[in-house]
């Protein structure tokens, strides 16, 4: 097998970012996934998003389950932690380094396969419970590793590449993710790089649960006429809700809109959000509007991309549980286990 390292030489007229960083500092290995396919165009946005927001590499934790998708993680952020789990179970593996250590901003990687089917369960909890994470689902609606059957995103009626057609109802994570209480909920597709990096940006910079579901079509098995998931069929097919710009809150705003133009949403940390509506009846605030707004489209055979819907006054697990300021990974034995005396007022309280 041969082994292809990228160079460890930088040009030294490459643009740094306001923490001192190239483009270059924020990839990965090189990666090995089949040339075109859309995986590869979300790590380039993942990067490019990194690099925007001045994020210092260390202060993200990167984690995965099993597919192709969850390989990707390897081709970004070299530099930051990384963790890649078994099959399904990234959201409670990222729960707990998130309780542990609440300081890093987490990213969670996953596939169709991955969270709609073994880990259907796990994506739920994650949503409901509201982990301040950017939870980024790279859907091509097949198993690519396992030679492209079916996933459970796969539409109703789509056809395989030898020609099977679907007849199982798709699991819509986009919904999903709605209905559970998910404060920053937005879909894209791998070849518009545009709206997906602000996306990414705004997802990171967000306080609570944040979910994108990016149509990444698979070339070896999920390109062809008949599927759903497939470059031309998402391009002729998609209905864009919103052309989103993230600002951060370190720069002067100097752009003058008119009324009802644009809506600039305040994040947890500070930073805004543009949003710059395309569709004067569609509101991004509005949970049970989004939901409806995306059916009703979808029920014409159109896919809903952008920003759905987002909650600017969004809290986290943190938050709800009322832990300490202080990561519990730098509380010493006593502070962590305090004795009977302070159990026993605890229980006293609750009595």
């Amino acid at each position: 097998m041969t082994y292809i390292a990228k160079p460890p030489l930088r040009h030294p007229t490459l643009e740094r970012n306001k923490v001192g960083y190239t483009r270059r500092d924020y990839e990965g290995k090189i990666s090995t996934l089949c040339a075109g396919c859309g995986h590869d165009s979300i790590s380039a946005a993942i990067i490019q998003a990194c690099w925007e927001l001045d994020i210092e590499p260390h202060r993200v934790a990167k984690l995965s389950g099993i597919g192709c998708s969850s390989k990707t993680p390897d081709y970004f952020l070299g530099a930051s932690h990384g963790f890649n789990t078994v099959h399904g179970r990234m959201p409670s593996v990222l729960t707990g380094a998130n309780l542990a250590n609440r300081d890093l901003l987490y990213l969670g990687v996953s596939g169709d396969g991955d969270s709609a089917s073994i880990g259907l369960g796990q994506f739920a909890h994650a949503m409901r419970r509201g982990v301040r994470m950017a939870y980024i689902v790279e859907n091509n609606g097949v198993y690519g590793l396992t030679k492209g059957q079916f996933s459970a995103t796969a539409d109703s009626g789509s056809k395989s590449k030898k020609g099977v057609v679907n007849s199982d109802s798709p699991v819509d994570l986009v919904a999903m993710a709605l209905q559970l209480g998910a404060t920053y909920v937005g879909r894209s597709f791998s070849g518009n790089k545009a709206q997906l990096v602000p996306l990414i940006k705004g997802a990171m910079a967000h306080g609570g649960a944040a979910f994108i579901d990016v149509i990444s079509p698979c070339v070896a098995f999920n390109n062809h006429p008949g599927s759903t998931k497939s470059y031309d069929y998402v391009r002729e097919h998609n209905e864009a809700v919103s052309r989103i710009d993230f600002i951060s809150s370190r720069e002067e705003i100097t752009a003058e809109m008119a009324p009802g133009e644009a809506v600039d949403v305040r994040q947890h940390d500070g930073s805004l959000l543009r949003l710059r509506s395309l569709h004067a009846d569609y509101d991004a605030t509005d949970r049970f509007a989004a939901m409806a707004f995306m059916q009703s489209h979808q029920a014409r055979g159109e896919i809903v991309t952008g920003l759905l819907y987002v909650d600017p006054l969004a809290t986290d697990l943190h938050t709800a549980l009322n832990t300490t300021a202080r990561p519990l990974n730098a509380l010493d034995a006593n502070e962590l286990c305090p004795g009977a005396t302070a159990l026993a007022k605890i229980n006293a309280a609750l009595r």
